[in-house]
């Protein structure tokens, strides 16, 4: 930032795109924080065996997968500060508000199924309501935050459309697609049709598990496809963190509760492909934007 206080490039020039907005910034910090201990104790808890989340599971795979995911994508929230511009965190932001106000209707339509509803461990039952407490005001911030990016304008008009600086290389986009369109799909059947398809989940949810893992699944959609839609490597920096991150946290808590999940089933094997291709996504994503980096200092 020059002393005008306008960004500026590498090379001197204004970059194209829109300036982050110093709301994103903060929001993204605060739900890192958040997301980190929340996640944390959600996961730890559900390694010892039990489940201490926000509504009665009937298993403790959900809420420790909820909180792997929570966890796992807290490091890249704390990334988005080191972005310039809103098209270099949008691919996990966009997800981030998805999973925000996607976890807040969950929890509010599946009220009866809230500890604070049922009853419980006085813990829980407070837990439960900073729960939705929480997620509602971080919702409202979310979508404000949105809002307000959103009237920051592009410098220049046409930088939605500027040559990408590292393109994805062909062979990426066909894999990608298909992904993302697994997560989307999944997410969108278990968040809409619970009924239908949280019985193919491969252990026992309930109503709400399923729903709040379909939030999860459809951020994760949205941000692999965000991806195909920037196509530009160095715009992906913090959901290359994030991809990874959240796959090898969610094996963490399946390898623990293995002999809960039927692998043997189709949405068992299906889950195992899917979080093996996120995993995959984030370590050829950064040794694509290594090399891509390494050839620009060249």
């Amino acid at each position: 930032m020059n002393s005008t206080g306008r960004l500026t490039a590498v090379d001197g020039e204004t970059p194209d795109g829109r300036e982050l907005s110093p709301g994103v910034v903060v929001l993204s910090g605060v739900v890192g924080g958040i997301s980190l201990a929340v996640g944390a104790l959600l996961a730890v808890t559900s390694l010892a065996g039990h489940a201490a989340g926000a509504w009665a599971s009937p298993e403790a795979v959900s809420p420790g997968l909820l909180g792997a995911a929570m966890a796992g994508v807290a490091p890249a929230l704390f990334a988005v500060g080191r972005a310039r511009l809103w098209e270099e965190a949008r691919s996990l932001v966009l997800p981030l508000v998805t999973v925000l106000v996607g976890l807040f209707a969950v929890s509010l339509l599946n009220g009866g199924s809230l500890r604070a509803a049922k009853g419980g461990p006085l813990f829980l039952v407070l837990f439960s309501l900073g729960w939705v407490a929480v997620l509602g005001a971080l919702a409202l911030g979310a979508v404000g935050c949105l809002v307000a990016q959103y009237r920051v304008r592009a410098r220049p008009v046409d930088a939605g459309r500027r040559a990408p600086a590292a393109p994805l290389p062909g062979w990426s986009k066909p894999p990608l697609a298909v992904l993302g369109s697994g997560w989307l799909g999944i997410g969108a059947g278990l968040l809409v049709f619970p009924a239908f398809w949280g019985p193919l989940v491969p252990w026992t949810v309930n109503r709400a598990d399923a729903q709040g893992l379909g939030v999860w699944a459809l951020a994760l959609g949205v941000g692999v496809l965000a991806s195909l839609v920037e196509d530009d490597l160095t715009r992906l920096r913090p959901a290359l963190v994030a991809v990874p991150s959240v796959a090898l946290a969610a094996a963490v808590v399946l390898a623990v509760h293995a002999p809960r999940v039927d692998w043997a089933s189709g949405p068992g094997a299906s889950l195992v492909a899917l979080l093996a291709g996120l995993l995959a996504t984030g370590a050829s994503g950064r040794w694509l934007l290594n090399r891509a980096s390494r050839a620009a200092d060249g």
